[in-house]
Protein backbone atom coordinates (compact mmCIF):
# COMPACT_ATOMS: atom_id res chain seq x y z
CA UNK A 1 0.00 0.00 0.00
CA UNK A 2 2.91 2.37 0.71
CA UNK A 3 3.99 2.09 -2.93
CA UNK A 4 0.54 3.10 -4.21
CA UNK A 5 0.64 6.29 -2.13
CA UNK A 6 4.14 7.06 -3.41
CA UNK A 7 3.05 6.58 -7.01
CA UNK A 8 -0.07 8.73 -6.48
CA UNK A 9 1.99 11.50 -4.89
CA UNK A 10 4.39 11.36 -7.82
CA UNK A 11 1.63 11.64 -10.41
CA UNK A 12 0.40 14.82 -8.71
CA UNK A 13 3.84 16.46 -8.57
CA UNK A 14 5.77 14.69 -11.32
CA UNK A 15 5.40 17.41 -13.94
CA UNK A 16 7.18 19.84 -11.62
CA UNK A 17 10.21 17.59 -11.27
CA UNK A 18 10.76 16.14 -14.74
CA UNK A 19 14.29 14.98 -15.53
CA UNK A 20 16.08 11.86 -16.65
CA UNK A 21 16.77 9.41 -13.82
CA UNK A 22 19.82 7.18 -13.34
CA UNK A 23 19.46 4.62 -10.55
CA UNK A 24 21.46 2.16 -8.45
CA UNK A 25 18.66 -0.43 -8.43
CA UNK A 26 17.61 -3.05 -9.32
CA UNK A 27 20.98 -4.55 -10.30
CA UNK A 28 23.89 -5.22 -7.94
CA UNK A 29 26.21 -2.92 -9.91
CA UNK A 30 26.21 0.62 -8.55
CA UNK A 31 26.06 3.31 -11.24
CA UNK A 32 29.04 5.59 -11.86
CA UNK A 33 26.81 8.69 -11.74
CA UNK A 34 25.80 10.84 -8.77
CA UNK A 35 22.41 12.48 -8.40
CA UNK A 36 22.02 16.12 -9.41
CA UNK A 37 23.02 18.77 -6.88
CA UNK A 38 20.10 19.67 -4.64
CA UNK A 39 17.91 16.71 -5.61
CA UNK A 40 16.75 13.82 -3.46
CA UNK A 41 16.43 10.37 -5.03
CA UNK A 42 14.46 7.61 -3.28
CA UNK A 43 15.08 4.04 -4.44
CA UNK A 44 12.86 1.52 -2.68
CA UNK A 45 11.40 -1.93 -3.12
CA UNK A 46 10.68 -5.36 -1.74
CA UNK A 47 12.69 -8.55 -2.09
CA UNK A 48 11.86 -12.17 -1.35
CA UNK A 49 14.89 -14.46 -1.13
CA UNK A 50 15.49 -18.15 -0.47
CA UNK A 51 18.55 -20.19 0.42
CA UNK A 52 19.07 -23.71 1.74
CA UNK A 53 18.59 -22.56 5.32
CA UNK A 54 16.51 -19.37 5.31
CA UNK A 55 13.70 -17.43 3.69
CA UNK A 56 14.17 -13.66 3.68
CA UNK A 57 11.73 -10.83 3.09
CA UNK A 58 12.92 -7.23 2.78
CA UNK A 59 10.06 -4.73 2.69
CA UNK A 60 10.76 -1.97 2.32
CA UNK A 61 14.45 -1.71 1.49
CA UNK A 62 15.10 1.97 0.84
CA UNK A 63 18.11 3.98 -0.30
CA UNK A 64 18.04 7.78 0.00
CA UNK A 65 20.49 9.68 -2.22
CA UNK A 66 21.01 13.43 -1.76
CA UNK A 67 23.06 15.43 -4.25
CA UNK A 68 25.46 17.71 -2.34
CA UNK A 69 27.52 18.90 -5.33
CA UNK A 70 27.78 18.02 -9.02
CA UNK A 71 30.12 15.15 -8.11
CA UNK A 72 29.23 14.16 -4.53
CA UNK A 73 26.14 12.56 -2.98
CA UNK A 74 25.14 11.54 0.54
CA UNK A 75 23.54 8.08 0.92
CA UNK A 76 21.42 6.49 3.66
CA UNK A 77 20.23 2.88 3.44
CA UNK A 78 17.98 0.98 5.82
CA UNK A 79 15.42 -1.80 5.55
CA UNK A 80 12.86 -3.82 7.42
CA UNK A 81 13.78 -7.50 7.38
CA UNK A 82 11.92 -10.73 8.12
CA UNK A 83 13.98 -13.94 8.27
CA UNK A 84 12.68 -17.47 8.76
CA UNK A 85 14.84 -20.51 9.50
CA UNK A 86 13.42 -23.24 7.26
CA UNK A 87 14.64 -26.06 9.51
CA UNK A 88 13.42 -24.79 12.89
CA UNK A 89 10.62 -22.51 11.71
CA UNK A 90 11.99 -19.70 13.90
CA UNK A 91 11.19 -16.18 12.64
CA UNK A 92 13.00 -12.92 13.30
CA UNK A 93 11.68 -9.49 12.25
CA UNK A 94 13.00 -5.98 12.66
CA UNK A 95 15.21 -3.22 11.31
CA UNK A 96 18.64 -4.10 9.89
CA UNK A 97 21.79 -2.09 10.56
CA UNK A 98 21.86 1.45 9.18
CA UNK A 99 24.26 2.23 6.34
CA UNK A 100 25.52 5.79 5.95
CA UNK A 101 27.74 6.61 3.01
CA UNK A 102 28.75 8.68 0.05
CA UNK A 103 29.42 8.35 -3.66
CA UNK A 104 32.13 10.46 -5.32
CA UNK A 105 32.32 10.77 -9.10
CA UNK A 106 36.03 10.95 -9.82
CA UNK A 107 36.04 10.93 -13.64
CA UNK A 108 33.56 12.11 -16.28
CA UNK A 109 34.17 13.78 -19.64
CA UNK A 110 31.74 14.25 -22.50
CA UNK A 111 34.29 13.25 -25.14
CA UNK A 112 35.44 10.10 -23.27
CA UNK A 113 33.33 6.95 -23.25
CA UNK A 114 33.84 6.19 -19.56
CA UNK A 115 32.72 7.30 -16.10
CA UNK A 116 34.31 6.37 -12.78
CA UNK A 117 32.99 6.76 -9.24
CA UNK A 118 33.92 5.55 -5.76
CA UNK A 119 31.29 4.52 -3.22
CA UNK A 120 31.73 3.84 0.50
CA UNK A 121 29.20 2.97 3.23
CA UNK A 122 29.75 2.77 6.99
CA UNK A 123 27.63 0.03 8.57
CA UNK A 124 26.41 1.23 11.97
CA UNK A 125 25.18 -1.48 14.42
CA UNK A 126 21.75 0.03 15.05
CA UNK A 127 19.61 -2.93 13.98
CA UNK A 128 17.10 -4.96 15.94
CA UNK A 129 18.26 -7.77 18.22
CA UNK A 130 19.30 -10.90 16.25
CA UNK A 131 19.49 -8.84 13.03
CA UNK A 132 22.30 -6.48 13.96
CA UNK A 133 25.92 -7.46 13.30
CA UNK A 134 26.87 -5.75 16.61
CA UNK A 135 30.01 -4.41 14.94
CA UNK A 136 30.90 -1.50 12.71
CA UNK A 137 31.67 -2.44 9.14
CA UNK A 138 32.26 -0.90 5.73
CA UNK A 139 31.21 -1.50 2.13
CA UNK A 140 33.37 -0.05 -0.66
CA UNK A 141 33.08 -0.16 -4.46
CA UNK A 142 34.85 1.29 -7.47
CA UNK A 143 32.25 1.79 -10.20
CA UNK A 144 33.08 2.13 -13.92
CA UNK A 145 30.70 2.38 -16.87
CA UNK A 146 30.90 2.67 -20.66
CA UNK A 147 28.18 3.71 -23.10
CA UNK A 148 28.78 1.47 -26.11
CA UNK A 149 25.88 2.87 -28.15
CA UNK A 150 22.61 4.74 -27.63
CA UNK A 151 20.89 1.51 -26.58
CA UNK A 152 23.76 -0.51 -25.09
CA UNK A 153 25.96 0.03 -22.06
CA UNK A 154 28.06 -1.87 -19.54
CA UNK A 155 28.91 -1.16 -15.94
CA UNK A 156 31.15 -3.01 -13.54
CA UNK A 157 32.16 -2.81 -9.89
CA UNK A 158 35.03 -4.17 -7.84
CA UNK A 159 34.95 -3.80 -4.10
CA UNK A 160 35.88 -4.80 -0.58
CA UNK A 161 33.51 -5.35 2.35
CA UNK A 162 34.49 -5.69 6.00
CA UNK A 163 31.99 -6.61 8.71
CA UNK A 164 34.07 -6.16 11.86
CA UNK A 165 35.92 -9.49 11.94
CA UNK A 166 37.88 -11.83 9.71
CA UNK A 167 39.59 -10.80 6.49
CA UNK A 168 36.57 -9.36 4.73
CA UNK A 169 35.21 -10.10 1.25
CA UNK A 170 36.24 -9.09 -2.24
CA UNK A 171 33.24 -8.36 -4.48
CA UNK A 172 32.60 -7.97 -8.21
CA UNK A 173 29.73 -7.41 -10.64
CA UNK A 174 29.31 -6.82 -14.38
CA UNK A 175 26.01 -5.52 -15.80
CA UNK A 176 25.09 -5.42 -19.48
CA UNK A 177 22.16 -3.06 -20.10
CA UNK A 178 20.07 -2.96 -23.27
CA UNK A 179 17.50 -0.29 -24.12
CA UNK A 180 14.54 -1.99 -25.80
CA UNK A 181 12.55 1.24 -26.23
CA UNK A 182 12.88 4.76 -24.82
CA UNK A 183 11.07 3.58 -21.69
CA UNK A 184 11.93 -0.13 -21.34
CA UNK A 185 15.40 -1.53 -20.59
CA UNK A 186 16.67 -4.96 -19.59
CA UNK A 187 19.92 -6.16 -18.06
CA UNK A 188 21.91 -9.33 -17.40
CA UNK A 189 24.49 -9.46 -14.64
CA UNK A 190 26.93 -11.96 -13.19
CA UNK A 191 28.12 -11.01 -9.70
CA UNK A 192 29.64 -12.53 -6.61
CA UNK A 193 32.30 -12.34 -3.94
CA UNK A 194 35.38 -14.02 -2.60
CA UNK A 195 34.37 -14.54 1.02
CA UNK A 196 37.28 -14.22 3.44
CA UNK A 197 39.51 -14.14 0.31
CA UNK A 198 38.91 -17.90 0.01
CA UNK A 199 35.40 -19.08 -0.96
CA UNK A 200 34.05 -17.96 -4.32
CA UNK A 201 30.28 -17.35 -4.24
CA UNK A 202 28.92 -16.83 -7.78
CA UNK A 203 25.49 -15.55 -8.79
CA UNK A 204 23.63 -14.21 -11.80
CA UNK A 205 20.59 -11.97 -12.07
CA UNK A 206 18.49 -10.21 -14.69
CA UNK A 207 15.80 -7.58 -14.69
CA UNK A 208 13.65 -5.01 -16.41
CA UNK A 209 13.04 -1.31 -15.82
CA UNK A 210 10.17 0.85 -17.06
CA UNK A 211 10.49 4.64 -17.17
CA UNK A 212 7.03 5.82 -16.15
CA UNK A 213 8.12 9.46 -16.18
CA UNK A 214 11.52 11.12 -16.65
CA UNK A 215 12.01 11.11 -12.88
CA UNK A 216 10.15 7.93 -11.91
CA UNK A 217 11.14 4.36 -12.76
CA UNK A 218 9.62 0.97 -11.94
CA UNK A 219 11.73 -2.20 -11.80
CA UNK A 220 11.52 -5.98 -11.62
CA UNK A 221 14.44 -8.36 -11.11
CA UNK A 222 15.29 -11.94 -10.16
CA UNK A 223 18.48 -13.85 -9.43
CA UNK A 224 19.93 -17.23 -8.60
CA UNK A 225 23.11 -18.76 -7.24
CA UNK A 226 25.49 -20.48 -9.65
CA UNK A 227 27.58 -22.59 -7.28
CA UNK A 228 25.23 -22.51 -4.28
CA UNK A 229 21.50 -22.50 -3.53
CA UNK A 230 20.02 -19.00 -3.64
CA UNK A 231 17.03 -17.44 -5.41
CA UNK A 232 15.35 -14.07 -5.14
CA UNK A 233 12.70 -11.91 -6.79
CA UNK A 234 12.30 -8.16 -6.35
CA UNK A 235 9.95 -5.29 -7.26
CA UNK A 236 10.59 -1.61 -6.71
CA UNK A 237 10.65 1.99 -7.83
CA UNK A 238 13.03 4.95 -8.01
CA UNK A 239 11.88 8.55 -7.73
CA UNK A 240 13.97 11.70 -8.16
CA UNK A 241 12.65 14.81 -6.42
CA UNK A 242 14.40 17.74 -7.99
CA UNK A 243 15.09 20.90 -6.02
CA UNK A 244 12.68 23.65 -7.07
CA UNK A 245 14.69 26.61 -8.39
CA UNK A 246 13.78 30.17 -7.49
CA UNK A 247 12.66 32.49 -10.28
CA UNK A 248 15.82 34.53 -9.86
CA UNK A 249 18.07 31.54 -10.52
Amino acid sequence: MKYYFAILFFVILGELNAQTIITDRPDQTESSSTVEKGSLQIESGMLVGFSEETRQLLVPSTLFRLGLTDWLELRVLNQFENVKNEASGEKVSGISDLELGTKIQIFRKEDVNAEVAFLSHLIIPTGSKLLTNDKFGTINKLSISHEISKHLGIGYNVGYNYFGEGKGDLTYSLALGIGITEKVSVYLEPYGDLAEFEDHIANVDAGLTYLLRDNFQLDFSFGTGINHTMNYISLGFSWNIKRMKKDSE
